[in-house]
């Protein structure tokens, strides 16, 4: 990850405008500014108009824009990408402006919008705006609101912003093919009155699944429920960026769902407050304490804390197999099976053979496999004290004293203080209680000592 002002001098090298051919085909148009790294890129503040606090998108970026008189205009462009979702792994997908997912658009409640979108797709596209309040017209549905984009055509969707919070954009035209191929992005709409629930440190994702088998590199597209690859922004662990925080700020989470299935997510060392669906602010008397929140299909969330524990914690969706990678999944359950005489057999014709999963699967998070091309491991990733043995959605938010404001940059692994982390006991284990009965138990109130 990179702070803003490596932003600001780094910006001329990640985002390359489109060639001089095509500024001069659309000389009119915006620029259409375009990435291909994978990592987080930190925008600045707005230099015009409203300020805000710009979120930071988790292995994303935000679109430029340039205003026109009082509207503020941005470009899109659908376009076939290449995207690198762990190292070791590139998928090619759809998407918008050279990455899957594509740009974060910002802007603020009130102002106009004019959004560009030029297809450079092999079949026609449309963008509907998730959530957002607009005229019939501009919504996006293909063939409903509007003729779809046809290859090689350019569109114009004009719309006044009439109410602040989190959304999303996506195809509505072959929608199962095009979302399945990763077209998707979120649409952040800030408060026009900055002081209405300022946050210090904002954070955005997508979630999206994939269907792409090991070896390969584009997804099944007709893959209804069971997809192996799920990721934040078209990223999987351990390349998920984490989130890094500032103790004493205050830290807002806002998530996308347009996979096929809900989400739980869960966020460890806290409890948070959801102050924001993509129907809009949550009145303070209507928000309670979670520590997981079920993001649904088609939904946003987002949620606030206050980062006053310092520490390492974990961030991630609680369906424990969408922390997997795509090798693996159709493995057998082998625990407690006794595989010593297959192993003798397997060994004549593969000498060092070793069996795995007799006493679980945690073995694959420590052995270094081999893998087709362009795959990576079921489980991994390494923390300070050993392996992670995970993969998918899952990332770490790391809370330190003392991070500059502009400061996202990954701190390193936290350092616990003495006496504040499990040991292992050597000494004489006490007897421990055992229960074989499926019966219900009624535990006795404790005895009082009256003494």
């Amino acid at each position: 990850m990179i702070n803003r002002r490596q932003m600001l001098s780094a910006g001329a090298a990640t985002m390359v405008a489109a060639g001089a051919a095509a500024q001069t085909r659309f000389r009119d148009l915006p620029e259409a500014a375009s990435t291909d790294s994978p990592m987080t890129q930190v925008p600045p503040r707005p230099s015009v108009g409203v300020d805000y606090n710009p979120v930071v998108t988790l292995n994303g970026w935000s679109l430029p824009f340039r205003m026109n008189g009082n509207v503020k205009e941005f470009h899109l462009v659908a376009e076939p990408v290449e995207r690198i979702m762990a190292t070791g792994m590139i998928a090619r997908l759809w998407g918008y402006n050279g990455q899957s997912t594509g740009p974060t658009i910002e802007a603020v409640e009130g102002e106009r919008v004019r959004i560009y979108v030029t297809n450079r797709l092999p079949e026609h596209t449309s963008v509907h705006w998730h959530g957002l309040i607009l005229p019939s017209g501009m919504d996006g549905v293909g063939g409903l609101s509007h003729p779809a984009i046809p290859p090689g055509k350019t569109y114009v969707y004009e719309f006044d912003l009439t109410k602040s919070g989190t959304f999303m954009y996506h195809p509505h035209a072959d929608e199962m093919v095009q979302m399945a191929m990763g077209m998707m992005g979120l649409f952040i709409v800030h408060p026009r009155d900055p002081a209405f629930m300022p946050v210090d440190r904002d954070f955005a994702f997508l979630l999206a699944a994939y269907d792409i088998d090991p070896g390969t590199y584009i997804p099944r597209v007709a893959e209804m429920t069971d997809f192996n690859m799920w990721t934040w922004n078209s990223r999987i662990f351990p390349d998920i960026d984490p989130l890094a925080v500032s103790k004493g700020d205050r830290v807002r989470v806002r998530c996308g769902n347009l996979t096929m299935t809900n989400h739980p997510i869960h966020m460890h060392g806290y409890d948070f407050q959801v102050t924001c669906t993509d129907g809009g602010w949550v009145p303070e008397s209507a928000r309670w304490p979670e520590v997981s929140i079920d993001i649904p299909v088609g939904a946003m969330r987002a949620y606030e804390f206050d980062a006053v524990h310092e520490g390492d914690w974990a961030i991630h969706c609680h369906k424990s197999h969408h922390t997997m990678n795509a090798m693996g999944h159709d493995l057998p359950t082998f625990i407690g099976t006794d595989k010593r005489k297959l192993t003798g057999m397997i060994r004549e014709r593969q000498p060092g053979y070793m069996p795995m999963g007799t006493a679980g699967m945690a073995d694959m998070g420590m052995m270094s496999m081999e893998l087709p091309d362009n795959t990576v491991p079921m489980m991994t990733g390494w923390g300070p004290y050993g392996p992670l043995e995970m993969g998918g959605m899952f990332s770490v938010v790391k809370v330190r004293a003392g991070l500059a404001a502009d400061d996202y940059s990954d701190p390193g692994w936290y350092q616990n203080p003495p006496g504040t982390q499990a040991w292992e006991w050597t000494g004489e284990l006490p007897d421990h209680a055992s229960n074989d009965s499926p019966e219900t138990r009624l535990t006795p109130r404790p005895t009082r000592d009256n003494g």
